[in-house]
This record gives C-alpha cells, sequence and structure tokens, in this order.
C-alpha cells in the first residue's frame, strides 16, 4: 500500500490536539517570585512552589488560527504534562474544546478525546515538538513538529511547520489542514467577515 501524503492525511482531520510548551509556547519557562512569607508547616519545595508563578509567552497569530478551526468546525485541544493557571487563560482565551494538563500518558488522553468526539484516529491531528509527544503522534492520523521541534519528532511528522513553535507554528498547522481540505479562502472570508467594522446605519 502507498503511504498517504500529508496533504491526504489533512483532508480528514476534524480534530487537532497539540502540545503547549515549545507548541504553542517556544517552549522556555519563566518563573517570577511572588513573596517571601514561610508559613509554618510547609516544606521549602511546597514553600517555593506557592512563591513564585509561572509565566509563558503566546503567539496572536496562534489565536487567529484557533479563531479560524473554529469558524472551520475544527475542534482543537491541548494536552500536556505540566500544570499552569497561565496556560487554563490561555485556553479559556482561545476557547478550546479540550484542555487536558498534568497528563503523564498524552497517547491514552489522545484517544480517549477522539473516543469522546466520536471519531476515527485517523480524523484527529495531534502537533508535538518533543520526544513525550511521540506516542500521541503515532497515534494520530496526521503527525505533526514544529519547524525547530527535536530531529526524532521531525523524522516520524507527516508535516512540519514553517514557523517554530510559539511563533505561529499552530496557526500553521490549521492553514495547512484548511487548505488540504479546500476551505482555506471561504474560511479567511468568513474570518474577515466577522472582524470588518460595521457600516452605520
Amino acid at each position: 500500500m502507498p503511504k498517504l501524503s500529508a496533504q491526504a492525511r489533512a483532508r480528514k482531520i476534524k480534530l487537532l490536539l497539540f502540545d503547549v510548551d515549545g507548541v504553542l509556547t517556544d517552549g522556555k519557562l519563566f518563573f517570577v517570585p511572588v513573596g517571601s512569607r514561610h508559613t509554618e508547616g510547609t516544606s521549602s519545595t511546597d514553600q517555593s512552589a506557592q512563591d513564585q508563578i509561572e509565566v509563558k509567552g503566546f503567539h496572536a497569530h496562534d489565536g487567529v488560527g484557533t479563531s479560524l478551526a473554529r469558524i472551520a468546525g475544527l475542534k482543537t485541544g491541548l494536552i500536556t504534562r505540566r500544570v499552569s493557571e497561565t496556560v487554563a487563560l490561555r485556553a479559556r482565551d482561545l476557547k478550546l474544546n479540550h484542555i487536558h494538563q498534568g497528563i503523564q500518558d498524552k497517547r491514552a488522553c489522545f484517544e480517549e478525546i477522539v473516543k469522546q468526539e466520536g471519531l476515527k484516529p485517523e480524523e484527529a491531528a495531534f502537533m508535538g515538538d518533543d520526544v513525550i509527544d511521540l506516542s500521541a503522534m503515532r497515534a494520530a492520523g496526521l503527525a505533526i513538529a514544529v519547524k525547530n521541534a527535536r530531529a526524532e519528532v521531525r523524522k516520524e511528522a507527516h508535516y512540519v511547520t514553517p514557523h517554530a513553535g510559539g511563533d505561529g507554528a499552530v496557526r500553521d498547522a490549521v492553514e495547512f489542514i484548511l487548505k488540504a481540505q479546500g476551505r482555506w479562502k471561504k474560511v479567511l472570508k468568513a474570518y474577515l467577515g466577522e472582524h470588518s467594522p460595521r457600516r452605520s446605519s
């Protein structure tokens, strides 16, 4: 059997799931101290966690990408090992359909979401940047790697984005899928219609 092209795989996609650090962000983690109060009975490890907040940077192009996906009826979501309130806030802002943090087994989570949506694995894509993402990528109908993903990840991807993680890579993935499905121009027109100034009556 001949291998399916990335475009052929993309034509079937109805769900796009992705990692956070290194995909939705550039992978850098910033920890900002918020105080030095010590609570009696609290271990130094717990105390240090309470005395800092995690800060991440997100790209506006990815925000537009998720809006375009929503207009197209393409479901989106994230699966990440870390737990961050910053990610939760951004995910709600982007109106993602699925938000899963603190996940150790990304493949199992991917398969559960696909099942919840009533889809087949070939109708779902997973996007990653590091080896921890390979299990979910291998289960997906379309495996996507960001431009600056580790070599092992790029090697197994069906599609590699032209932009790096945190620099519009999610937008690249959405655009690639919609173009493969022949829906890009229609969705873009609908998006521009939603965001054009209303004429005064």
